[in-house]
């Protein structure tokens, strides 16, 4: 491995045979490209998708009511269906232990002053537990308290770009917005990875919004995040059972879809880890097809290279070259090439992974990149199949008697 004069020799035939090595090299290198930049591009699905589930709590069943499509139990189809405070109790204690966060949110959309600027918003009056399912993040001051709900306080957090839009100067909180004619007291702002849509959305106690609505008890949505221990499946039986048992209590028939609905992340993340599953399987499978392409010609080409030394080989048995140094000499030289251009092959993926970057973001394709231990793992298949490539012709040619390999053509 060290011995000076086969390095040179090795160096030497490199050299003499541009066209070869070059050959042999770019068939390691572009395998290992393509098997980087494919996988690359796969993660950059995963973290599309990911990121797409990252906007509200992953564990979320949203459930809505609307409009019946069927008449049941005396009562005609058509009929509004609405929810209201016992119907949220109601929810979160048929089976207490699966329920982590929750809230109930009645919605309107009201005229919002403040000095000279002013705006249409969209009022959310919720509990305190919505910044969880909502993913906010406390950019200055607090999110509603128990306090607040309970003694249906005056008190507003507001999203990011309703500050950028209607408080231009200083900090918001402290300050009171005109809300539909009632003052409020800004006690925090908010940001939300849903985007400047959700950041344009204003939240207070649903007790004091209710209160409002000429003291109101509705409820819009009901938000349930499930106790996280729940495996998709119980996850989905958990959301089907609660729709089922308000379509009872609201007199709503089993087969009216319209009356109670129900958004289960856990069904949609099921859906989509199936997808991913196939996604990364069919990513894997052209993945090794392109490394597995990739040692079959280097393997074909080591044949070539070997044949074509035949003479070469007879002509250092008939000087007394051992077998052995003959087989080290080719499988020597075939790893040096296969290194090389694994090096440059992992190089050029990385490189072309960085300049795609986010821009193909629009095509849901999200920061491609390959772990190193990925990457590793390649190229250490490579470089054995280079190994294997060269030895095997190698031991076989080292074999022939001399005669024999000179009388090659």
């Amino acid at each position: 491995m060290f011995d000076l004069d086969r390095w040179q020799e090795i160096f030497s035939s490199i050299r003499s045979n541009v066209l070869r090595t070059v050959l042999s090299g770019f068939t390691v290198a572009l395998g290992l490209f393509i098997f980087i930049v494919l996988f690359g591009i796969g993660t950059g699905l995963q973290n599309a998708f990911t990121q797409g589930f990252a906007r509200d709590a992953q564990n979320l069943i949203s459930i809505f009511t609307g409009k019946t499509t069927v008449a049941y139990n005396g009562l005609q189809s058509d009929r509004v269906v609405t929810m209201n405070n016992d119907d949220y109790d109601f929810l979160v204690n048929v089976d207490k232990e699966k329920v982590g966060n929750s809230t109930a949110r009645y919605t309107s959309n009201l005229l919002v002053k403040y000095g000279k600027e002013s705006g249409n918003y969209q009022i959310n009056g919720a509990n305190m537990d919505e910044q969880y399912i909502e993913n906010r993040k406390i950019l200055e001051g607090r999110y509603l308290s128990p306090n607040d709900m309970a003694n249906k306080q005056n008190v507003a957090v507001i999203g990011r770009m309703v500050q950028r839009d209607l408080i231009k100067n200083g900090s918001p909180v402290g300050k009171e917005l005109n809300i539909n004619g009632t003052m409020f007291k800004v006690i925090g702002v908010f940001s939300d990875d849903g985007g400047d849509w959700d950041e344009r959305h204003i939240t207070v106690p649903i007790s004091t919004l209710q209160q409002m609505k000429k003291g109101s008890d509705t409820v819009s949505t009901v938000y349930i995040a499930y106790d996280e221990k729940l495996d998709p499946q119980q996850a989905i039986k958990y959301g089907d059972e609660l729709k089922e048992r308000l379509k009872s209590r609201k007199n709503v028939s089993p087969d009216d879809e319209n009356g109670v609905r129900i958004w289960n992340n856990a069904q949609n993340m099921n859906e989509t880890f199936m997808f991913m599953a196939v996604l990364t399987a069919i990513v894997g499978f052209i993945g090794m097809g392109t490394l597995l392409a990739g040692i079959i010609g280097i393997s074909n080409i080591m044949v070539y290279i070997v044949k074509e030394r035949t003479k070469e080989i007879g002509v250092r048995k008939a000087i007394g070259a051992k077998p052995r140094s003959i087989v080290a000499l080719i499988v020597q030289e075939s790893v040096v090439i296969t290194v090389v251009s694994g090096f440059i092959g992992v190089g050029l993926g990385v490189l072309a992974l960085h300049l795609i970057g986010d821009s193909l973001e629009e095509y849901f394709i999200k920061s491609p990149s390959v772990g190193w231990g990925t990457i590793f793992t390649a190229f250490i298949a490579l470089v054995l199949s280079g190994l294997i490539a060269g030895f095997v012709p190698a031991y076989r040619a080292s074999k022939i008697k001399p005669i024999e390999a000179l009388r090659t053509e």
